[in-house]
């Protein structure tokens, strides 16, 4: 075992000008941008790096993870800013008491006219992704829910498709709330009417927590579900990451300034990221997974994920995290079913916040997940989407009788 601290790596690289030391520093990013922004003791690989890349590479070409796409759109935020996001319609053949598609009509469903007026729009189940993740990160409950509700899943700001916060490049700080505005835009242009079903995972339940806080009369007159995935509340900046607490504590001192300077030199960084793949890999895994048998299709898709995000995007967001606290938003989701579901080796959120959660929503389901990181909906899919398929059909979302297809 080659013990590597967070803070030695972070440190040394900011400190040091050598090609090797920014290499490791872009690992230590890479672990942020999964979510933990700590180190980690990491097994010395086994697997040759020639071989590890064309496996990586084979993965990349054969992997249909993130595949799945959508009528898409974009929603402008209050800055500007475009938002990219996709809805997947409704097989009108799900609905209760139809019998498949009608001739002549489009795959999509279609609004029947009785007497003049439309009918009801449909529940619109709205999905946010987490830190330095996208859309695709939802890819297996995309897949089994797809043409049984009609869904809208969309990238945050900065994150995969949409564009780069545009207040954020003229630096203006990015928070939590700014996110919640987001989702407003979101759901103002791809859900308009009709009732919603949120779900966030990580960051992406803070937003909703955001949001529910910003437009409490819009949460209360059309949310009808919520489920929050592997996320917190707040005190985000008590979590050790499963390191000793005083190197945590050492760490936090110097990470915001390191990660200023380092979003500057955000080629060199990315070039040294590239070149420590195997290092970054070794620590998406440990802090991305509990289980030791995920599907290393799974584990690479995790990490194209993870390398998308730019470093200095990284760095833009990460103090929004230590400035998160929405407990006080939390009675909003209390009469409206809500799903709490965690990992139960989450070293990023621990389940203990997701508990923290259920503390002020009694009424909720909270479901720990065991041998689960903080990718739960990546890891253990089955689950995931069958708890969230339960809070659906308790939603009225989807009828009784509908099987998610796994």
């Amino acid at each position: 075992m080659s013990e590597i601290s967070a803070g030695e790596a972070v440190v040394t690289a900011a400190s040091a000008a050598g090609w090797r030391r920014a290499g490791f520093a872009g690992a230590a990013i890479g672990v942020i941008a999964a979510g933990a922004a700590a180190g980690v003791a990491v097994e010395r690989l086994t697997v040759g790096r020639g071989m590890r890349k064309r496996a990586r590479l084979a993965l990349d070409a054969s992997g249909p993870y993130g595949s799945l796409r959508g009528l898409p759109g974009r929603a402008a935020a209050d800055d500007g800013t475009e938002l990219y996001y996709e809805i997947d319609e409704v097989d009108p053949g799900s609905l209760p008491g139809a019998g498949g598609t009608p001739p002549g009509s489009a795959a999509g469903p279609r609004r029947r006219r009785l007497f003049g007026r439309k009918a009801p729009a449909p529940v619109t189940v709205v999905f946010s992704h987490g830190y330095c993740l996208s859309q695709d990160s939802w890819h297996f409950q995309r897949a089994a829910l797809r043409g049984l509700v009609r869904t809208v899943h969309w990238d945050q700001r900065s994150h995969g498709r949409s564009e780069r916060g545009r207040a954020q490049a003229q630096g203006v700080h990015v928070g939590i709330d700014q996110l919640g505005r987001d989702l407003k835009a979101v759901i103002d242009a791809a859900a308009p009417e009709g009732p919603l079903v949120l779900v966030g995972h990580s960051m992406g339940g803070m937003t909703i927590m955001a949001f529910a806080d910003q437009y409490p009369a819009l949460m209360r007159d059309r949310v009808a579900a919520v489920a929050f995935v592997g996320t917190s509340g707040g005190k985000l900046s008590e979590v050790s990451f499963g390191l000793p607490v005083v190197g945590v504590n050492a760490v936090r001192r110097v990470l915001p300034g390191v990660l200023k300077a380092l979003g500057s030199q955000a080629e060199l960084v990315e070039r040294g990221r590239r070149a420590t793949a195997d290092l970054f890999a070794g620590l998406i895994k440990r802090y991305s997974f509990g289980s030791r048998d995920v599907d290393p299709a799974v584990e690479r898709f995790a990490e194209r994920l993870i390398e998308s995000t730019p470093i200095d995007v990284v760095a833009e967001f990460y103090p929004a995290f230590a400035e998160h606290d929405k407990s006080n938003a939390l009675p909003l989701f209390r009469d409206v079913p809500v799903l709490i579901l965690a990992g139960d080796k989450d070293l990023v959120t621990p389940s203990s916040h997701s508990e923290a959660i259920a503390d002020q929503l009694p009424d909720a389901e909270l479901v720990i997940v065991p041998d689960a990181g903080h990718l739960v909906m990546l890891e253990h899919p089955e689950t995931v989407t069958d708890r969230l398929a339960d809070l659906l059909v308790r939603a009225g979302a989807v009828p009784e009788s509908s099987e998610a297809r796994g």
